[in-house]
């Protein structure tokens, strides 16, 4: 159990790390991208179903606060969003079976939605300004983000198949 927890946390960091790499390009070379996929959620929507809250919260805290380092707005929004989005995808992942496909990619779209929902919410308390819809496009940002942890969430369980027969 150890040895996995450790490889989850050094995945969990790299991953972390390629989000930021994500952020860095695609902030310099095109900034809607940004606005349509939010590869710090990837990352907690990942991780956060797969080792639980705990390992979600703390994980969706520092890859917020990672985030909100990229932002001109109000520092701990993301992070707090994050911190949520990592801790109910966890407990709930642990209740219910989402292993399924279909019932998967579902529960990850309903989380993506509510975690910009709550960060929508937050913004426009925090912020005096409103908030910037981008022309409507932030509203494609939970089903891409969904999209692309459901992807990542089903190699993760075929590469551990292969690693299972071949072992």
């Amino acid at each position: 159990m150890r040895e996995t927890a450790a490889k989850d946390i050094l995945r969990a960091c790299l991953a972390t790390l390629a989000a930021v790499l994500v952020y860095s390009v695609a902030g310099a070379s095109g900034p809607r991208l940004l606005v349509v996929f939010n590869a710090f959620s990837v990352v907690v929507l990942y991780f956060s179903a797969r080792r639980g809250e705990v390992f979600g919260a703390v994980l969706g805290t520092l890859c917020g606060l990672a985030q909100d380092t990229y932002s001109m707005g109000v520092f701990g929004v993301a992070g707090l969003t994050k911190t949520l989005l990592g801790f109910w995808t966890g407990y709930i992942s642990r209740r219910i079976d989402v292993a399924p496909l279909a019932r998967n990619a579902l529960f990850l779209l309903v989380m993506a939605f509510l975690e910009m929902a709550l960060w929508v919410a937050v913004t426009a308390v925090v912020r005096l300004e409103t908030v910037n819809w981008h022309g409507g496009l932030i509203l494609l940002q939970p089903a891409v983000t969904a999209g692309a942890a459901g992807l990542l969430a089903a190699a993760g369980r075929r590469v551990a198949a292969r690693r299972a027969r071949g072992a």
